[in-house]
Protein backbone atom coordinates (compact mmCIF):
# COMPACT_ATOMS: atom_id res chain seq x y z
CA UNK A 1 0.00 0.00 0.00
CA UNK A 2 1.43 3.40 -1.00
CA UNK A 3 1.44 6.58 1.10
CA UNK A 4 -1.64 7.97 -0.62
CA UNK A 5 -3.63 4.78 -0.03
CA UNK A 6 -2.58 4.76 3.64
CA UNK A 7 -3.81 8.33 4.12
CA UNK A 8 -7.10 7.45 2.40
CA UNK A 9 -7.47 4.42 4.66
CA UNK A 10 -6.93 6.50 7.80
CA UNK A 11 -9.34 9.22 6.70
CA UNK A 12 -11.99 6.61 5.88
CA UNK A 13 -11.62 4.92 9.28
CA UNK A 14 -11.70 8.21 11.20
CA UNK A 15 -14.48 9.92 9.25
CA UNK A 16 -16.75 7.04 8.24
CA UNK A 17 -16.70 8.24 4.62
CA UNK A 18 -16.27 5.83 1.73
CA UNK A 19 -12.88 5.95 0.01
CA UNK A 20 -14.57 6.81 -3.30
CA UNK A 21 -16.08 9.94 -1.71
CA UNK A 22 -12.72 10.95 -0.22
CA UNK A 23 -11.02 10.49 -3.59
CA UNK A 24 -13.63 12.75 -5.23
CA UNK A 25 -12.84 15.43 -2.65
CA UNK A 26 -9.10 14.98 -3.25
CA UNK A 27 -9.50 15.45 -7.01
CA UNK A 28 -11.77 18.46 -6.47
CA UNK A 29 -9.13 20.02 -4.21
CA UNK A 30 -6.37 19.39 -6.77
CA UNK A 31 -8.53 20.87 -9.55
CA UNK A 32 -9.21 23.96 -7.41
CA UNK A 33 -5.46 24.37 -6.90
CA UNK A 34 -4.73 23.80 -10.62
CA UNK A 35 -2.92 20.52 -9.92
CA UNK A 36 -0.18 22.31 -7.96
CA UNK A 37 -0.59 19.94 -5.00
CA UNK A 38 0.13 16.22 -4.91
CA UNK A 39 -2.57 13.65 -4.19
CA UNK A 40 -0.94 12.99 -0.79
CA UNK A 41 -0.90 16.71 0.02
CA UNK A 42 -4.53 17.16 -1.06
CA UNK A 43 -5.55 14.16 1.07
CA UNK A 44 -3.86 15.74 4.11
CA UNK A 45 -5.76 18.99 3.47
CA UNK A 46 -9.04 17.03 3.28
CA UNK A 47 -8.14 15.29 6.55
CA UNK A 48 -7.55 18.67 8.24
CA UNK A 49 -10.89 19.98 6.90
CA UNK A 50 -12.61 16.94 8.43
CA UNK A 51 -10.91 17.63 11.78
CA UNK A 52 -8.68 14.57 11.50
CA UNK A 53 -5.17 15.04 12.85
CA UNK A 54 -2.30 12.60 12.53
CA UNK A 55 -0.04 14.67 14.79
CA UNK A 56 -0.36 12.56 17.95
CA UNK A 57 -0.37 9.29 16.09
CA UNK A 58 2.75 7.13 16.10
CA UNK A 59 3.73 6.60 12.47
CA UNK A 60 5.70 3.93 10.69
CA UNK A 61 8.68 5.18 8.71
CA UNK A 62 7.16 4.36 5.32
CA UNK A 63 4.16 6.55 6.24
CA UNK A 64 6.27 9.70 6.56
CA UNK A 65 5.80 12.36 3.89
CA UNK A 66 7.89 15.48 3.14
CA UNK A 67 6.49 18.51 4.96
CA UNK A 68 4.96 16.58 7.85
CA UNK A 69 5.36 18.24 11.26
CA UNK A 70 4.98 16.98 14.82
CA UNK A 71 5.63 13.40 13.74
CA UNK A 72 6.07 10.64 16.32
CA UNK A 73 7.85 7.38 15.58
CA UNK A 74 9.93 4.58 17.06
CA UNK A 75 12.96 3.03 15.39
CA UNK A 76 16.22 1.19 15.95
CA UNK A 77 19.46 3.08 15.25
CA UNK A 78 21.22 1.06 12.55
CA UNK A 79 23.97 3.56 11.78
CA UNK A 80 25.43 6.34 13.90
CA UNK A 81 27.59 9.10 12.39
CA UNK A 82 30.22 11.18 14.25
CA UNK A 83 29.06 14.50 15.70
CA UNK A 84 30.15 17.37 13.43
CA UNK A 85 31.12 20.89 14.50
CA UNK A 86 30.65 23.89 12.21
CA UNK A 87 30.69 27.69 12.46
CA UNK A 88 27.73 29.92 11.63
CA UNK A 89 27.69 33.68 12.16
CA UNK A 90 30.78 33.39 14.33
CA UNK A 91 29.23 30.75 16.60
CA UNK A 92 30.48 27.18 16.91
CA UNK A 93 27.57 24.76 16.55
CA UNK A 94 27.09 21.00 16.43
CA UNK A 95 24.96 18.66 14.35
CA UNK A 96 24.53 14.89 14.59
CA UNK A 97 22.98 12.27 12.32
CA UNK A 98 21.86 8.69 12.60
CA UNK A 99 19.69 6.30 10.61
CA UNK A 100 16.76 4.57 12.25
CA UNK A 101 14.79 1.62 10.92
CA UNK A 102 11.55 -0.19 11.66
CA UNK A 103 9.89 -3.12 9.93
CA UNK A 104 8.75 -0.93 7.01
CA UNK A 105 11.73 1.24 6.05
CA UNK A 106 14.60 3.42 7.32
CA UNK A 107 15.36 7.14 7.36
CA UNK A 108 18.07 9.61 8.39
CA UNK A 109 17.47 11.64 11.57
CA UNK A 110 19.22 15.01 12.01
CA UNK A 111 19.79 16.43 15.51
CA UNK A 112 20.29 20.18 16.04
CA UNK A 113 19.58 20.51 19.77
CA UNK A 114 22.62 20.25 22.05
CA UNK A 115 20.65 18.24 24.64
CA UNK A 116 19.88 15.56 22.07
CA UNK A 117 23.45 15.56 20.79
CA UNK A 118 24.77 15.09 24.33
CA UNK A 119 22.81 11.83 24.57
CA UNK A 120 25.05 10.52 21.81
CA UNK A 121 28.26 12.07 23.12
CA UNK A 122 27.68 10.60 26.59
CA UNK A 123 26.82 7.19 25.08
CA UNK A 124 23.34 7.20 26.60
CA UNK A 125 22.04 6.46 23.10
CA UNK A 126 24.23 4.21 20.96
CA UNK A 127 24.04 2.17 17.77
CA UNK A 128 21.31 -0.52 17.98
CA UNK A 129 19.40 1.50 20.62
CA UNK A 130 15.64 1.67 20.06
CA UNK A 131 14.54 5.30 20.35
CA UNK A 132 11.29 7.22 20.38
CA UNK A 133 11.00 10.53 18.55
CA UNK A 134 8.31 13.07 19.42
CA UNK A 135 7.51 16.25 17.44
CA UNK A 136 9.95 15.72 14.58
CA UNK A 137 9.68 17.45 11.19
CA UNK A 138 10.11 15.73 7.84
CA UNK A 139 12.32 17.75 5.51
CA UNK A 140 12.79 16.07 2.17
CA UNK A 141 13.91 12.55 3.01
CA UNK A 142 15.04 13.26 6.59
CA UNK A 143 13.52 13.71 10.04
CA UNK A 144 14.83 16.83 11.80
CA UNK A 145 14.69 17.35 15.57
CA UNK A 146 14.83 20.83 17.11
CA UNK A 147 14.55 22.22 20.62
CA UNK A 148 10.79 21.46 20.75
CA UNK A 149 11.34 17.82 19.76
CA UNK A 150 11.94 14.92 22.11
CA UNK A 151 14.42 12.05 21.79
CA UNK A 152 14.45 9.22 24.31
CA UNK A 153 15.11 5.51 24.69
CA UNK A 154 12.13 3.27 24.04
CA UNK A 155 11.13 -0.01 25.70
CA UNK A 156 9.77 -1.36 22.44
CA UNK A 157 11.55 -4.38 20.96
CA UNK A 158 12.30 -4.13 17.24
CA UNK A 159 13.91 -7.20 15.73
CA UNK A 160 13.17 -7.52 12.01
CA UNK A 161 13.93 -3.98 10.91
CA UNK A 162 14.59 -3.03 7.30
CA UNK A 163 18.30 -2.17 7.19
CA UNK A 164 18.81 -2.18 3.41
CA UNK A 165 18.48 1.12 1.57
CA UNK A 166 14.86 1.52 0.48
CA UNK A 167 14.06 2.80 -3.01
CA UNK A 168 10.49 3.65 -3.99
CA UNK A 169 9.48 2.87 -7.56
CA UNK A 170 8.53 6.06 -9.43
CA UNK A 171 8.11 7.48 -12.89
CA UNK A 172 10.58 10.24 -13.77
CA UNK A 173 7.74 12.77 -14.12
CA UNK A 174 6.92 12.18 -10.43
CA UNK A 175 10.48 12.66 -9.12
CA UNK A 176 10.84 15.13 -6.25
CA UNK A 177 13.93 16.49 -4.49
CA UNK A 178 15.35 14.04 -1.88
CA UNK A 179 13.42 11.05 -3.26
CA UNK A 180 15.19 7.68 -3.00
CA UNK A 181 13.81 6.02 -6.10
CA UNK A 182 14.10 3.19 -8.55
CA UNK A 183 12.93 3.65 -12.11
CA UNK A 184 12.94 1.66 -15.34
CA UNK A 185 14.19 3.80 -18.22
CA UNK A 186 16.06 3.92 -21.52
CA UNK A 187 19.54 5.42 -21.91
CA UNK A 188 19.19 8.11 -24.58
CA UNK A 189 22.46 10.05 -24.18
CA UNK A 190 25.92 9.33 -22.74
CA UNK A 191 28.53 12.05 -22.15
CA UNK A 192 32.30 11.74 -21.78
CA UNK A 193 33.47 10.90 -18.22
CA UNK A 194 35.33 13.40 -16.03
CA UNK A 195 38.28 12.00 -14.07
CA UNK A 196 39.64 13.07 -10.68
CA UNK A 197 41.94 11.74 -7.95
CA UNK A 198 40.78 10.65 -4.47
CA UNK A 199 42.35 9.51 -1.20
CA UNK A 200 42.42 5.68 -0.98
CA UNK A 201 41.40 5.86 2.70
CA UNK A 202 38.49 8.33 2.89
CA UNK A 203 37.75 8.58 -0.88
CA UNK A 204 37.68 12.40 -0.75
CA UNK A 205 39.27 14.51 -3.48
CA UNK A 206 42.99 15.17 -3.03
CA UNK A 207 45.05 18.28 -3.80
CA UNK A 208 48.13 18.25 -6.05
CA UNK A 209 50.96 20.11 -4.29
CA UNK A 210 54.71 20.07 -5.04
CA UNK A 211 54.53 16.99 -7.22
CA UNK A 212 52.54 14.95 -4.68
CA UNK A 213 48.90 14.38 -3.75
CA UNK A 214 47.64 15.42 -0.32
CA UNK A 215 44.47 14.55 1.58
CA UNK A 216 43.32 17.02 4.24
CA UNK A 217 42.75 14.13 6.65
CA UNK A 218 45.47 11.59 5.73
CA UNK A 219 48.31 13.76 4.45
CA UNK A 220 50.42 12.63 1.49
CA UNK A 221 48.83 9.66 -0.28
CA UNK A 222 49.00 7.61 -3.45
CA UNK A 223 45.65 8.53 -4.97
CA UNK A 224 43.09 6.42 -6.78
CA UNK A 225 41.54 7.59 -10.03
CA UNK A 226 37.76 7.92 -10.12
CA UNK A 227 35.32 9.35 -12.61
CA UNK A 228 31.83 10.81 -12.91
CA UNK A 229 29.74 10.39 -16.03
CA UNK A 230 26.49 12.05 -17.06
CA UNK A 231 23.82 10.24 -19.01
CA UNK A 232 20.23 11.07 -19.93
CA UNK A 233 17.51 8.52 -19.23
CA UNK A 234 13.89 8.54 -20.41
CA UNK A 235 10.98 6.38 -19.23
CA UNK A 236 8.29 7.74 -21.55
CA UNK A 237 6.93 10.22 -19.00
CA UNK A 238 9.97 12.51 -18.98
CA UNK A 239 13.75 12.51 -19.28
CA UNK A 240 16.35 13.45 -16.67
CA UNK A 241 20.11 13.89 -16.47
CA UNK A 242 21.61 11.12 -14.33
CA UNK A 243 25.06 11.16 -12.69
CA UNK A 244 27.02 7.90 -12.40
CA UNK A 245 30.30 7.21 -10.64
CA UNK A 246 32.82 4.47 -11.38
CA UNK A 247 31.07 2.43 -8.64
CA UNK A 248 27.48 2.90 -9.82
CA UNK A 249 28.32 2.36 -13.51
CA UNK A 250 29.93 -1.08 -13.00
CA UNK A 251 27.02 -2.94 -14.58
CA UNK A 252 27.38 -0.89 -17.75
CA UNK A 253 30.81 -2.53 -18.17
CA UNK A 254 32.64 0.27 -19.98
CA UNK A 255 35.99 -1.40 -20.58
CA UNK A 256 37.52 1.51 -22.52
CA UNK A 257 36.56 4.35 -20.20
CA UNK A 258 39.98 6.08 -20.34
CA UNK A 259 40.36 5.82 -24.11
CA UNK A 260 37.86 8.44 -25.27
CA UNK A 261 37.99 7.34 -28.92
CA UNK A 262 37.15 3.74 -28.05
CA UNK A 263 34.70 4.92 -25.39
CA UNK A 264 32.81 6.85 -28.10
CA UNK A 265 32.46 3.59 -30.05
CA UNK A 266 31.53 1.46 -27.03
CA UNK A 267 28.85 3.79 -25.72
CA UNK A 268 26.81 3.15 -28.88
CA UNK A 269 26.15 -0.35 -27.52
CA UNK A 270 24.31 1.11 -24.51
CA UNK A 271 22.27 3.83 -26.20
CA UNK A 272 18.65 2.69 -26.31
CA UNK A 273 19.17 0.06 -23.58
CA UNK A 274 16.38 -0.20 -20.98
CA UNK A 275 17.61 -0.77 -17.42
CA UNK A 276 16.69 -0.29 -13.76
CA UNK A 277 18.27 2.75 -12.07
CA UNK A 278 18.43 3.25 -8.29
CA UNK A 279 19.43 6.50 -6.61
CA UNK A 280 18.61 9.87 -5.09
CA UNK A 281 16.99 12.92 -6.66
CA UNK A 282 18.59 16.30 -5.95
CA UNK A 283 18.52 19.84 -7.28
CA UNK A 284 21.38 20.90 -9.54
CA UNK A 285 21.99 24.45 -8.28
CA UNK A 286 23.97 25.43 -11.40
CA UNK A 287 21.20 24.56 -13.87
CA UNK A 288 18.37 24.89 -11.28
CA UNK A 289 16.74 21.62 -12.28
CA UNK A 290 16.42 18.08 -10.96
CA UNK A 291 19.15 15.51 -11.48
CA UNK A 292 19.33 11.85 -10.55
CA UNK A 293 22.39 10.63 -8.64
CA UNK A 294 22.56 6.93 -9.52
CA UNK A 295 23.79 4.47 -6.90
CA UNK A 296 23.19 1.26 -8.83
CA UNK A 297 22.24 0.10 -12.31
CA UNK A 298 20.68 -3.31 -12.96
CA UNK A 299 19.78 -5.17 -16.11
CA UNK A 300 16.14 -6.07 -16.56
CA UNK A 301 15.28 -9.71 -15.87
CA UNK A 302 12.50 -10.22 -18.42
CA UNK A 303 11.20 -13.44 -16.85
CA UNK A 304 11.02 -11.84 -13.40
CA UNK A 305 9.36 -8.73 -14.84
CA UNK A 306 6.67 -10.80 -16.57
CA UNK A 307 6.09 -12.70 -13.32
CA UNK A 308 5.58 -9.45 -11.37
CA UNK A 309 3.22 -8.07 -14.03
CA UNK A 310 1.15 -11.26 -13.92
CA UNK A 311 0.86 -10.94 -10.13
Amino acid sequence: MGNYERILDKIAKSSGLEKEEIEKRVEAKRTKLSGLISKEGAAQVIAAELGISFEKEKLRIDELLPGMRNVNLVGKIIRLFPVRTFTRNGRELKVANFIIADETSNIKVVLWDINHIELLEKKKIVERSVVEIVNGSVRGNEVHLGSFSELKLSNEILENVKEDRVFNEKKIADFKISDNVQTRAFIVQIFEPRFFEVCPECRKKVILEGGGYFCQEHGKVTPKKRFLMNIVIDDGTESIRAVLSDESSKNLEFTEIENLEKFAEQKQEFLGEEMFFFGNVRNNSFFNNLEFVVEEVKEIDIDKLIEEIEK
